[in-house]
């Protein structure tokens, strides 16, 4: 017996070490074959790479050759643009010369034809009063007029655009142009001062009328070298103040609206908006008579928009026209 299980356990012990051999075996086997393959692999990866990187690179340079044409064609547009704009500057200043020309001419034409006509105009319309303080004065026959406008109100109002444009390129202008206005009216009852929003010069005297005195003359001169008042380049808040405010039916009241531009909102609701509130009276004669001087600043300075000067000249020639006054437009800044 002791035989026979000997034989076994020997028998079981040398198919256990065969297991394991050919177990061992294997390993070593398949670390072989992956030891063969592996190579193969890492050659199929660089040259996956190396085409990517191929395709990236064909990539950027086609994004640099658009580049360099985007570059280009920028450079070339710049340079077009500089020389459109001065080209457009040259245009610019031949449109100035030559509407200052256009507008002395036509204005020196129209004043001359309709000089008789307002001038006879004016004198049948002077009161009593103001008859009699035009007694002994004997201007020239130009004297009845500035630049058109018949002087035969014993009430006047200044509406004066107080934005940086006049204030910064007109404003001698538009003093000299108070002055010759005061000097054409020898004496009247009264006299106001207002920019184009209804702000009062001398708010001492707010809806009040300012007597007519040489100190007040000179003293409104005056005043206009530090007025800066916000202005917000529209005449429409200034003129219903004045007409709401000062308006009389036994006044005869013009006023005087001086600026160079009408920037924003409707000409055709300031118009009804004016309609409105300067009816007229049974006469058929507004409440307030309306004239208006435009100040060339954007056609002489040349840099701004021409565009809100056409505005205003389009505003105030149909206001004046609806409210017995007149238009005109000034060829120069200089007197």
């Amino acid at each position: 017996m002791s035989r026979k299980r000997r034989a076994d356990a020997e028998s079981t012990s040398l198919s256990f070490l065969d297991v394991v051999v050919c177990g061992f075996g294997a390993v070593i086997l398949l670390l072989v074959l992956t030891k063969i393959f592996e190579p193969v692999r890492l050659e199929e990866s660089h040259e996956q790479l190396e085409g990517l990187i191929a395709r990236y690179q064909e990539e950027l340079n086609d994004i640099l050759g658009e580049t360099d044409v985007v570059q280009r064609e920028r450079l070339m547009t710049a340079e077009s643009v500089e020389t459109d704009e001065v080209q457009i500057a040259q245009l610019q200043e031949e449109l100035v010369r030559i509407r200052a020309a256009v507008l002395a001419s036509s204005d020196d034409a129209s004043i001359s034809s309709e000089l008789a006509g307002r001038l006879a105009q004016a004198k049948q319309r002077l009161t009593e009063e103001m008859q009699r303080l035009l007694a002994n004065y004997r201007p020239d026959p130009d004297d009845y007029v500035v630049g058109g406008i018949p002087v035969d109100s014993e009430y006047i109002i200044f509406i004066i655009d107080t934005s940086g444009s006049m204030q910064r390129y007109a404003w001698d202008r538009v003093r000299q142009q108070i002055r010759e206005t005061l000097e054409v009216y020898p004496q009247v009852k009264g006299i106001q001062v207002m920019n184009d929003m209804g702000e009062y010069m001398f708010k001492s005297y707010r809806n009040e009328w300012i007597p007519d005195t040489a100190g007040r003359r000179e003293a409104i001169n005056d005043a206009m070298s530090n007025w800066d008042a916000f202005s917000n380049s529209s005449p429409r808040e200034g003129i219903l103040e004045a007409i709401e405010t000062f308006y009389d039916p036994e006044k005869k009241i013009s006023l005087y609206v001086y600026s160079d531009d009408f920037s924003s909102g409707s000409i055709d609701a300031v118009v009804r908006e004016v309609d409105r509130r300067n009816s007229a009276g049974a006469d058929g004669t507004r409440r307030v008579r309306i004239h208006a001087v435009a100040f060339p600043v954007y056609y002489e300075v040349a840099n701004g928009e021409l565009l809100s000067s056409a505005r205003f000249a389009i505003l105030m020639r149909e206001l004046c026209q609806r409210n017995g006054g007149t238009f005109v437009a000034l060829p120069s800044l200089r007197g």
